[in-house]
């Protein structure tokens, strides 16, 4: 995968939920090496537009591709593979297993994809002293800060070598200095190996981590006139 190349693509998505569309024709192209940052007001689609372009919410009409495969043509399988192979995922407030420990949640993934378990810990405690958390890999989630234990998520989302990363409000439960933290990991690391994040945010200092800002407001997509 070379930088710049389209990964995912979303043309005319469309998705109601009973009576109220969440999409009413969202358009989206996300390269590889890039970060986006999904902007809007709450209730404006954002969140539904990434679980489009991540496989979890099929819509209603319209196409999301990921390197050019229609994602709503796959079995339910493959989708499922592709969420746990080429897809990583941060969510809001980490959403950590709390029996396992900081180790055994960065392995899970690899785990669930067959890797054996003494080689998954290695790559989980790989992937951990690289984001300087090897001190807290025995402790569970409970016993490790709400900054520690998201960075531990972010970990968990990085430890597959996604080709795409999805963050939900991944700093929406910290404080601006565990924030910061977070956004510097979420985004330096797949930028290296040119995968691409796919970010939603309402704070405009998260937003400023990304290559490009796509507001997103009933339903529909419009990029920011903003490059960095």
């Amino acid at each position: 995968m070379s930088a710049g190349e389209v990964l995912l693509e979303a043309a005319g998505v469309r998705k109601a939920y009973r009576s109220t569309e969440a999409l009413a024709g969202a358009d989206l192209r996300v390269r590889a090496g890039e970060v986006v940052a999904l902007m809007g007001p709450s209730g404006a689609g954002k969140s539904t537009l990434l679980h489009c372009l991540a496989g979890i919410v099929r819509p209603d009409s319209g196409t999301v591709r990921y390197l050019g495969a229609d994602l709503a043509a796959m079995t339910d399988r493959a989708r499922s593979a592709l969420r746990r192979t080429e897809f990583g995922f941060v969510f809001q407030f980490g959403r950590l297993v709390p029996e396992l420990t900081c180790l055994e949640n960065v392995a899970l993934p690899l785990r669930l994809n067959g890797v054996r378990g003494r080689v998954a810990a290695q790559r989980a405690r790989e992937v951990l002293a690289e984001l300087d958390l090897s001190a807290i890999e025995r402790n569970r989630p409970g016993e490790v800060s709400g900054g520690q234990g998201q960075r531990v998520a972010v970990a968990r989302a990085l430890v597959t070598a996604p080709r795409v990363v999805f963050a939900d409000e991944p700093t929406g439960a910290l404080d601006s200095l565990n924030g910061e933290q977070v956004m510097q990991l979420l985004t330096t690391a797949p930028r290296e190996r040119d995968a691409a994040v796919v970010l939603v945010t309402h704070e405009a200092r998260v937003a400023a981590y990304s290559d490009r800002e796509v507001v997103v407001r009933d339903g529909r997509t419009r990029q920011l006139e903003v490059t960095r």
